[in-house]
């Protein structure tokens, strides 16, 4: 499968949507895509097989900061490189743009998605406890310098 990064829109959100739950216990509405994207509020990248959404990476970009909001791959294809690829063209973007930094907090109990972060750079800087709303697990909270 050749990866190929796309930006995508208001038409992609139903299938955002379908991505998310078969990803995450918990997902954002439609009406919270529609008004991120609308209000330019973040970004969101998208790698499709066959015509069928199978990854997505959504971030903001406000002053010289990126932050991480959502990166999620269909269970069926994981482990082909699809985060990274994602991640390597929000990057791309980000320096372009002059970002001097990135965040993101992720699942402690996520060690594929720790491992692919920490590969990319990424320090663990601190802890939210019982952070997330479905499990009541931990945040881990991690910082990128581009510089």
């Amino acid at each position: 499968m050749s990866v190929m990064v796309i930006p995508l829109g208001a038409s992609d959100v139903d299938e955002l949507i379908e991505l998310e739950k078969l990803c995450f216990a918990y997902s954002w509405t439609r009406d919270q895509f529609l008004m991120g994207l609308e209000r330019g509020v973040f970004t969101i990248l998208g790698v499709r097989n066959n015509g069928i959404l199978v990854g997505y990476i959504a971030f903001s970009l406000i002053e010289d900061e990126m932050e991480i909001l959502n990166l999620a791959v269909h269970p069926d294809f994981r482990k082909r490189h699809i985060g990274t690829k994602l991640l390597d063209r929000g990057f791309e973007i980000c320096r372009k743009k002059g970002i001097a930094k990135s965040f993101l907090d992720v699942k402690e109990s996520n060690v594929a998605a720790i491992d692919m972060y920490e590969k990319f750079g990424y320090t663990q800087i601190g802890i939210r406890k019982k952070y997330y709303p479905d499990t009541k697990e931990n945040a881990l909270l991690y910082r990128y310098d581009f510089s």
